[in-house]
């Protein structure tokens, strides 16, 4: 998406953050492993394994939350020790809360306390984890940890899994609010809003689709005032479309009863999941037409433009046309197209496959290893301009949802609009999202204040 999609603010809230910190070998990536129910962390018995900030989607409950995984965090470390050290201080900056990993084997020592201090500046919730907690005579141990001033120790074995269902409770107690786990229930008809200017050919493009006269067609621009549902067979399978009210201007612009139809159109666009744009193909591209197709990405819904009376347009008008879409829409690019004769009927199958693609894009997912992964390697190889002596870089990024997909980039400063779109445009080259638009949300990390 272009430059309107440049958010500060997601309204659906973005997926909560809970970074994982602690000393070298407490058992941070076992935690990590038993909290996401699977081995993803890499664990051995050699302490430093972790090196480097790793996100993961995890599920507890049916609430969704990225979890981050750190390398073992020493104030006082140097070298190589104090890189990885600094990237788990970043990531308790990035984090709505922070996952405290102490062994209550080894009890409180002189790095604990000094992290301790770290984690009360940030200022964030913190979940104190007593771990390697086996057995009864530990859990005694474990109370000695309440000496650290952090609240509650949740005594657990990361191991074994004991105490690990209690101790994420109260994980989702210290996280913000946290969007519903999508289960994949059955669903009715896809549904598909007809949209475009008067006259454009949407109510011979439905009727065509219900092999029927649904709708009353005549040459008159402005025939249809209210959205008309139709369950349409086709490709084997039930849709429900929409037609609607020709678009002549803005709503705000209208009156009476063409200021109502607009209101009724925009509504049937917000319960569609993907709009058909009707564009009277033989006509120049006019900036109504534009405006239809940048309210219907604005409003978030998947995105198929249908050039109609394909059997008026020659050859000059083709070379015209493709210049037209060059100039005009090129911010859908993005967009399935095809070119259909709903009077005739001809090739208006072809809206089938156009239309599978675009929902498959608007509900893709990318998990959120491999999305860093693939950002990790976008930046490396091209980074952010240098700005007034600073450079921001993406520090990691989560999908906060699908249909339509949402991202949030964490950040060590605001990011031009220019790399956005490069960064939406390599998203679309390495994961598809064909036929959606894509959001993306900057999160910029707090610079500290001196003192």
């Amino acid at each position: 998406m272009t430059d309107s999609a440049v958010e500060v603010d997601d309204p659906t809230g973005p997926v909560p953050v809970l970074a994982v910190v602690g000393r070298p070998n407490v058992g941070k990536s076992t935690l990590v492993n038993r909290i996401l129910g699977r081995r993803e962390a890499v664990v051995e018995d050699v302490p430093g394994v972790t090196r480097d900030r790793v996100p993961y989607d995890a599920t507890w409950n049916g609430r969704r939350f990225t979890v981050v995984d750190t390398g073992g965090w020493d104030p006082d470390a140097r070298g190589l020790a104090e890189r990885v050290s600094s990237q788990a201080e970043v990531a308790v900056g990035l984090a709505d809360a922070v996952l405290f990993v102490v062994d209550t084997r080894v009890g409180i020592t002189d790095t604990d306390e000094q992290v301790v201090k770290v984690l009360r500046r940030a200022g964030k919730p913190v979940v104190l984890a007593a771990n390697k907690v086996d057995d009864q005579r530990a859990e005694a141990e474990a109370a000695a940890l309440w000496n650290l001033g952090l609240g509650e120790p949740h005594a657990v074995s990361a191991l074994h899994g004991r105490g690990s269902g209690d101790l994420l409770d109260a994980v989702l107690e210290a996280l913000p609010d946290a969007p519903a786990e999508q289960y994949d229930a059955p669903r009715g008809p896809r549904r598909v809003a007809i949209v475009g200017k008067p006259n454009v050919g949407k109510s011979s493009l439905l009727n065509r689709l219900a092999g029927e006269e649904r709708v009353v067609v005549d040459s008159v621009a402005g025939t249809t005032v209210d959205p008309v549902d139709e369950i349409v067979m086709l490709g084997g399978r039930t849709w429900q479309f929409i037609d609607t009210a020709g678009i002549r201007r803005r709503v705000r612009e209208a009156s009476g009863q063409e200021f109502y139809a607009s209101l009724r159109t925009t509504s049937a666009v917000e319960r569609a999941e993907v709009a058909v744009v009707v564009i009277d193909g033989s006509a120049p591209l006019t900036e109504q037409d534009q405006r239809i197709v940048s309210s219907v990405e604005t409003s978030g819904r998947a995105v198929v433009i249908a050039f109609n009376k394909w059997d008026l347009v020659d050859e000059e008008r083709r070379r015209y046309l493709d210049r037209e879409i060059e100039r005009d829409l090129v911010r859908v690019q993005w967009a399935p197209r095809v070119n259909v004769t709903a009077l005739t009927g001809w090739h208006v199958e072809r809206l089938v496959p156009a239309l599978d693609r675009a929902l498959e894009g608007w509900e893709t997912r990318v998990p959120t290893a491999t999305l860093n992964g693939f950002l990790g390697r976008v930046v490396a190889g091209n980074p952010h301009p240098v700005r007034s002596g600073r450079q921001p870089r993406i520090l990691f990024a989560t999908q906060a949802s699908a249909a339509p997909p949402r991202f949030i980039l964490f950040t060590s400063g605001q990011l031009d609009a220019g790399y956005l779109r490069f960064v939406e445009r390599r998203l679309r080259e390495e994961f598809g999202f064909v036929g959606t638009p894509i959001h993306l949300t900057v999160r910029a990390r707090e610079r500290r204040r001196p003192g």
